[in-house]
């Protein structure tokens, strides 16, 4: 795909500030994009409120725009969306797609929760999904709102990656409502993405998991589906994704060590096999170098401290 067809976008969560692997996941879609001609969309995912810190949105953004990377249009923010979301429900539920689901607020946050991969522990086993009439009237009686749950029928899912391959699970009920009435990411992604023209979706490889769940998503709703292309981690020393706890890995730390954010984007290039160590290009220099199949296909590790 080339031109406005290739659309890509990075979207953050709000809730802190974005590190050194977060911000190469955002280098890596920029360049997707902009070497393919295509427009770059900048998403705000702030659909959990009770984690959105004030100031982090504007500090992001900030930090997208200190490495060089430039957005068409205005940010977009999944609060403001808040109706799509609800058409598209309301459009499961008439297909039958959808069922009431009592299980505990817990087993719902580890089906619905912020966006990282699916574990064995997060597949749901379908406890409501043959619950009789009598059954529901019993549990909506004791005051438990439901969550929406998807009827996947065990659909296997495949896609092809553009760096991983052939990618192909079973799809289980997924979560689309949470129980406190608020969309849960998988919907909320997928009809932003379909409503934005996002052509390729590129972000970290942990999120590969939840593909499967998001085209069958796409499918049920008759949207055009995306070309993917989920990219390598930063890890930190002790082989865990890199995070605050590992240490100085914001623009902010850094520049209190006395290292810019052209130092910052010349190691995230280096990483990348896109400049030679301690070499210090501009996102616009990278532009010319880029290639998406000559990227690294195994995680980098980053030391703070070294």
């Amino acid at each position: 795909m080339t031109g406005a067809n290739n659309t890509g976008r990075f979207a953050p969560s709000p809730t802190g500030p974005l590190h050194l692997g977060n911000l190469r996941t955002a280098l890596l879609a920029w360049l997707f994009a902009r070497s393919a001609g295509a427009h770059f969309l900048v998403r705000v995912e702030d659909l959990d409120r009770s984690r959105v810190r004030p100031g982090i949105e504007e500090a992001q953004l900030a930090d997208l725009r200190a490495l060089g990377l430039d957005w068409d249009g205005p940010v977009v923010r999944q609060s403001e969306r808040l109706n799509l979301y609800e058409e598209a429900i309301f459009r499961l539920k008439t297909g039958g797609y959808l069922y009431p689901c009592y299980c505990t607020r817990a087993e719902i946050r580890a089906a619905a929760s912020a966006p990282h991969g699916i574990s064995a522990a997060d597949r749901y086993p379908g406890t409501c999904r043959h619950l009789t009439a009598r059954e529901r009237s019993e549990k909506e009686a004791s005051g438990r709102p439901p969550a929406l749950r998807v009827r996947s029928e065990k659909a296997r899912i495949a896609f092809e990656d553009r760096l991983l391959g052939r990618h192909e699970d079973e799809v289980d009920d997924f979560v689309v409502r949470r129980n406190d009435g608020s969309p849960a990411y998988q919907l909320a992604v997928v009809v932003d993405d379909a409503a934005q023209g996002v052509g390729e979706v590129v972000r970290g490889d942990d999120l590969a998991d939840s593909t499967p769940r998001q085209l069958l998503l796409y499918r049920l709703l008759g949207l055009p589906e995306p070309g993917y292309a989920h990219v390598p981690l930063v890890l930190g020393p002790d082989g865990s994704r890199l995070a605050k706890r590992h240490g100085a890995v914001t623009l902010a730390d850094r520049a209190g060590r006395g290292e810019g954010p052209l130092r910052l984007l010349g190691w995230m290039a280096a990483s990348l096999g896109l400049a030679e160590p301690g070499e210090d290009p501009t996102s616009r220099d990278l532009l010319d170098r880029f290639h998406p199949d000559h990227l690294p296909r195994g995680p980098t590790v980053y030391a703070p401290e070294e």
